[in-house]
Order: C-alpha cells, then structure tokens, then sequence
C-alpha cells in the first residue's frame, strides 16, 4: 500500500465530535454537518498521519482534488503538482477562503494513534485542520440549494517556506476576481468554541539576515596586523540590534534577534571566515518596507573601523497581515452567529509571520484564530513536536467559515 492510498479514512465512526454551533445557520448546513462531521475529523487525521513539506504536498493536494471532484466540482491543480484552486457556485461576485496545507520538519511525540508516518515531519501548526476545516466549508458549500456568487477555495502549499506558497497561487491567477479573502488559523491558546479577531496587523513581517564576513586573519597574539573578525561579529551582534531601536519608531514592534554564528576552531589562530544570522521582524508595514535600507547601512558602519569585509543577504520574508475592518467585523459576526456573543474574542498582534499576507496586498480580507484548546490541562503550543488541538474545533471552523464567505457575499 502507498502512502497515497494509506489513510485516505482513517475509521471514525466511534467518534462523538459534538458539533458546537448545531441549529446556528442554514438548515444545508446543519444537514451536511450531521452527515459529514466525521468525515471532516476523518481528513484531518488523515493529513495528520501522512504530512508533507512545503512544495511536496502531492498527495495531500490529490486527495483534497478527489473530494472535490466526487462532489461535482472542478479543482484545478497548480504547475508543480501542489496546492489548488477550487470556485463552488456561480456569478459574478467571488470570495476566497485559503488553507495552508504543509507540515514541519518536527519529530512527532504526541502518542496519537493517527501520529505523523513519516520519519522528521508533522503537522505542528494546525495545517491538517485548516485544510479539513476548508474541504469541509467547500463541499458543505456545495451542498446548498443556491448561493449568491461563488466561493473560491485556495488550498495553498508552502505556508512554512520563506516567503511562502501564497506567491504562487496569487502568481497562478487564484486572486483573479476576488474581492475579499478570508483564512483561520489555529490558536492553542485560545479555547475551542472561540475565535479570536483584531483589526489592523494580526501577525508581524519577518525577514532573514546573513552576514558573511572575511578577514585575512592571523596569530591571537597580533592582532593589529590583520583584521579581528571575531571582535567584528561581537560588535554586530551587540551594536546593530542597539542601534536599530534609534533609527525606528519604537511603535513599530521592530526587532532583530541572531540565532546562529560560526567563526573559528583554534583558540589562538583569528578566523578568516565567519557567519552571522538572524530574524528581523516588524508589525508596521511601512516600517517593513524601510528596513532593507537601515541594515545596510547599520551593518556597513559598524564593521567600517574593523577592516573586516562582509557580504550582506536581506532575505524578505513576508508582510505582516493586516486585517482590513469590514472583513475583520465578518469574522467575528460569523463567531457571533455560530457560538453566540461568547464565542468572539479579541487577539493580540503576533511577532510571527504568515504569508496570507500576499492575498491582502491585491484585496481586503482577514485572518482568525481559532481556539482549539479543550479547556483542561497544558496548551500545546504550535510549532512543538507535543503540539495537537481539540477536534470539536473542526465543525466550528467549517460554520465560520461558510457563514464568513456567505456574509461576504450578501453584504
């Protein structure tokens, strides 16, 4: 058996999901739900135990085309064979909703029965629910009389990968006629039957530095005869961070933090040869677009009295998302209208970055983030090889998001 036809169900039958907003939208979707809320655990377990890197998530994206063409629709796959794209209804007024559909290279150590097979990958971000949740919003969409216009649903690959899978559906034309975008993203610290909002930046912009740095080096005991290439990586390690903080507005939320340098083996021999990287993030979008310049030139005085040559790479990452009002105030109605006034909560801005922030750089739309803690016991967080979510967030994430693109379409 192969790792396509592996899992493509995995049993559920025995499952008691409840389903928290039952009675709290259209009679199709209640009637869908109850046929199908299993088959929607069902995916995510599937995804779970068969995850894929970014730009490999082949078998991930044909099951997800299966489903939707046993259900009438026409999927159309990207180029290279992953992610896709998908419009459910007819018209002239068309909104999306996108799902990521990648893991990470983590080792699993969760003890779930349906644990990630595959040696170093696992779905540590939530991407298995965005996308069951988004299969499940699709074929329930599917499932009704009529609908006022068309729903695009953007499986997109890639999430976890700088700068992100979302270039090459907005690339591939998925954007073309929409008018609003909408996407959720699991939030472990926050309980399920909740979906936190904000209006304005949601998540950061997040670049990646690397300085390469060369000196002809030499004995420790002289080292006014060459160039101190260690002394020169402290100096920026210390002095570029410090600096940055007089040359942005410290609103912006702007940071820089190294995580990696080598230079060296010998403790009485200086370097030639050195490597310094890090993350620069910020959450002001105009700020983003600045930094690149003020890098420069920081990195460039603070090495100029040292006689040590560099090579700088400012890797641009992503934007930050930031949610447009009418499309936040959607979210949080359709929250409203599947769990009640309690459902919606207020989220703060995240240093971390997403790459649905491309979708909103060509049409206003919002990201969410759904509660998926069960209320009891440790919140695991995402990106840890512990990490899992309470599954009676699914059937809620599917109401919010067909009441989120109905709402969109009828405004």
């Amino acid at each position: 058996m192969t790792l396509l036809e592996a899992h493509t169900d995995l049993a559920v039958a025995d499952l008691a999901v409840p389903d928290l907003g039952a009675g709290s939208g259209p009679a199709w979707l209640d009637a869908w739900l109850d046929a199908h809320r299993a088959d929607v655990v069902g995916w995510r377990r599937s995804f779970h135990a068969v995850p894929e890197l970014g730009r490999s998530e082949h078998r991930t994206t044909q099951v997800i085309a299966q489903r939707l063409m046993a259900a009438g629709l026409e999927p159309r796959t990207l180029p290279g064979g992953t992610g896709l794209v998908c419009d459910v209804g007819f018209g002239d007024r068309c909104v999306a909703l996108r799902a990521d559909l990648d893991a990470l290279p983590l080792q699993e150590n969760t003890g779930l029965p349906f644990a990630s097979t595959v040696d170093g990958v696992m779905h540590a971000c939530g991407h298995d629910a965005h996308a069951a949740m988004l299969l499940g919003a699709g074929l329930a969409l599917a499932s009704a009389p009529a609908l006022p216009g068309r729903v695009r649903l953007i499986f997109q690959p890639a999430e976890e990968v700088q700068p992100g899978g979302a270039i090459d559906m907005v690339a591939d034309g998925a954007m073309e006629g929409v008018e609003r975008i909408f996407a959720l993203h699991c939030d472990p610290r926050l309980e399920v039957g909740r979906l936190g909002t904000r209006v304005g930046p949601i998540t950061s912009a997040c670049d990646v530095l690397e300085v390469r740095l060369t000196s002809p080096g030499g004995h420790t005991s002289r080292p006014h005869l060459t160039a101190d290439l260690v002394e020169a990586i402290g100096l920026l390690i210390t002095q570029v961070p410090l600096l940055l903080t007089r040359q942005v507005d410290p609103r912006s939320g702007t940071v820089l933090v190294w995580g990696a340098v080598q230079a060296g083996e010998a403790a009485n021999a200086i370097p030639q040869h050195g490597v310094l990287r890090g993350t620069l993030r910020t959450a002001d979008h105009a700020t983003w677009g600045e930094l690149e310049d003020v890098i420069q030139r920081l990195v460039e005085s603070v090495l100029a009295p040292t006689g040590v040559t560099y090579e700088l790479d400012h890797i641009r990452g992503v934007p930050p998302v930031v949610n447009e009002a009418v499309s936040s105030g959607m979210l949080t109605g359709a929250a409203i209208t599947v769990g009640g006034p309690e459902a919606a909560a207020e989220t703060l801005q995240s240093s971390g970055g997403e790459d649905f922030a491309w979708y909103l750089e060509h049409v206003p739309g919002a990201m969410a983030r759904l509660g998926v803690w069960s209320g009891h016991g440790p919140m695991r967080d995402i990106h840890q090889p512990t990490f899992d979510l309470d599954e009676r967030a699914l059937p809620f994430g599917v109401r919010v998001l067909t009441n989120a693109a109905l709402t969109a379409l009828t405004t």
